[in-house]
């Protein structure tokens, strides 16, 4: 339960951490055309395939596709390695389990992403972090996979984005999900995953 904790503090941490480590930037809600480019509004598509990593006796392999929303939220307007935007985002993923007990997962999270963007800039920085609820199809008989079909999920993600036009980004990056049903059956054996993510964002 400590890693749980852990798990669900830090995400939110990373994306806090350049508004709070400014305290002497100048932090705002808006942006003009001559500091960065932050959208409004943003809808993005993104495939990842990750691993089974920690603990977990299954060998997991899953392929994720997330559908995503983003609005932008403040940022840092001042000249520093934290200039940047935040933004709020939802998503709802749907993740077949290429290896693994169960076959499928379907969730939605909720969560925070921070560009670390520079005017003018193509290659932008970002980390990300949420949590959310989902459903598989549980085999609670079986060593090692999940004990019902609800469950909770946390997302965290680093990566890059590269700004193809005024309307087009490609992303690459790398992600983390741990799901597990917090506790509401014993034994509760969580899985944590690992891989790459790519992905295309539309900004309006």
């Amino acid at each position: 339960m400590k890693f749980l904790r852990l798990a669900l503090v830090a995400p939110l941490l990373c994306c806090f951490a350049p508004l709070a480590g400014a305290a002497s930037d100048r932090v705002s809600t808006h942006f003009s055309a001559d500091t960065v480019n932050a959208p409004n509004f943003e809808v993005a598509t993104e495939t990842a395939y990750m691993l089974g990593i920690i603990a977990n006796p299954n060998s997991y392999e899953v392929a994720a596709q997330f559908f995503t929303a983003r609005w932008r939220w403040g940022g840092v307007e001042r000249d520093s390695w934290l200039q940047g935007y935040n933004q709020v985002y939802a998503l709802f993923m749907v993740e077949p389990l290429i290896r693994g007990p169960e076959n499928f997962y379907y969730g939605i999270s909720v969560g925070l992403r921070y560009n670390f963007a520079k005017p003018g800039a193509r290659f932008v920085p970002y980390v990300s972090g949420g949590v959310g609820l989902g459903w598989l199809d549980s085999h609670a008989n079986i060593y090692g996979a999940q004990g019902q079909d609800f469950t909770f999920n946390i997302l965290t993600a680093t990566g890059v984005s590269y700004q193809v036009n005024d309307h087009l980004k490609l992303n690459a990056g790398v992600l983390y999900q741990h799901f597990s049903n917090g506790g509401q059956t014993d034994p509760n054996p969580s899985v944590n995953l690992l891989g790459p993510q790519i992905g295309v964002t539309y900004t309006y």
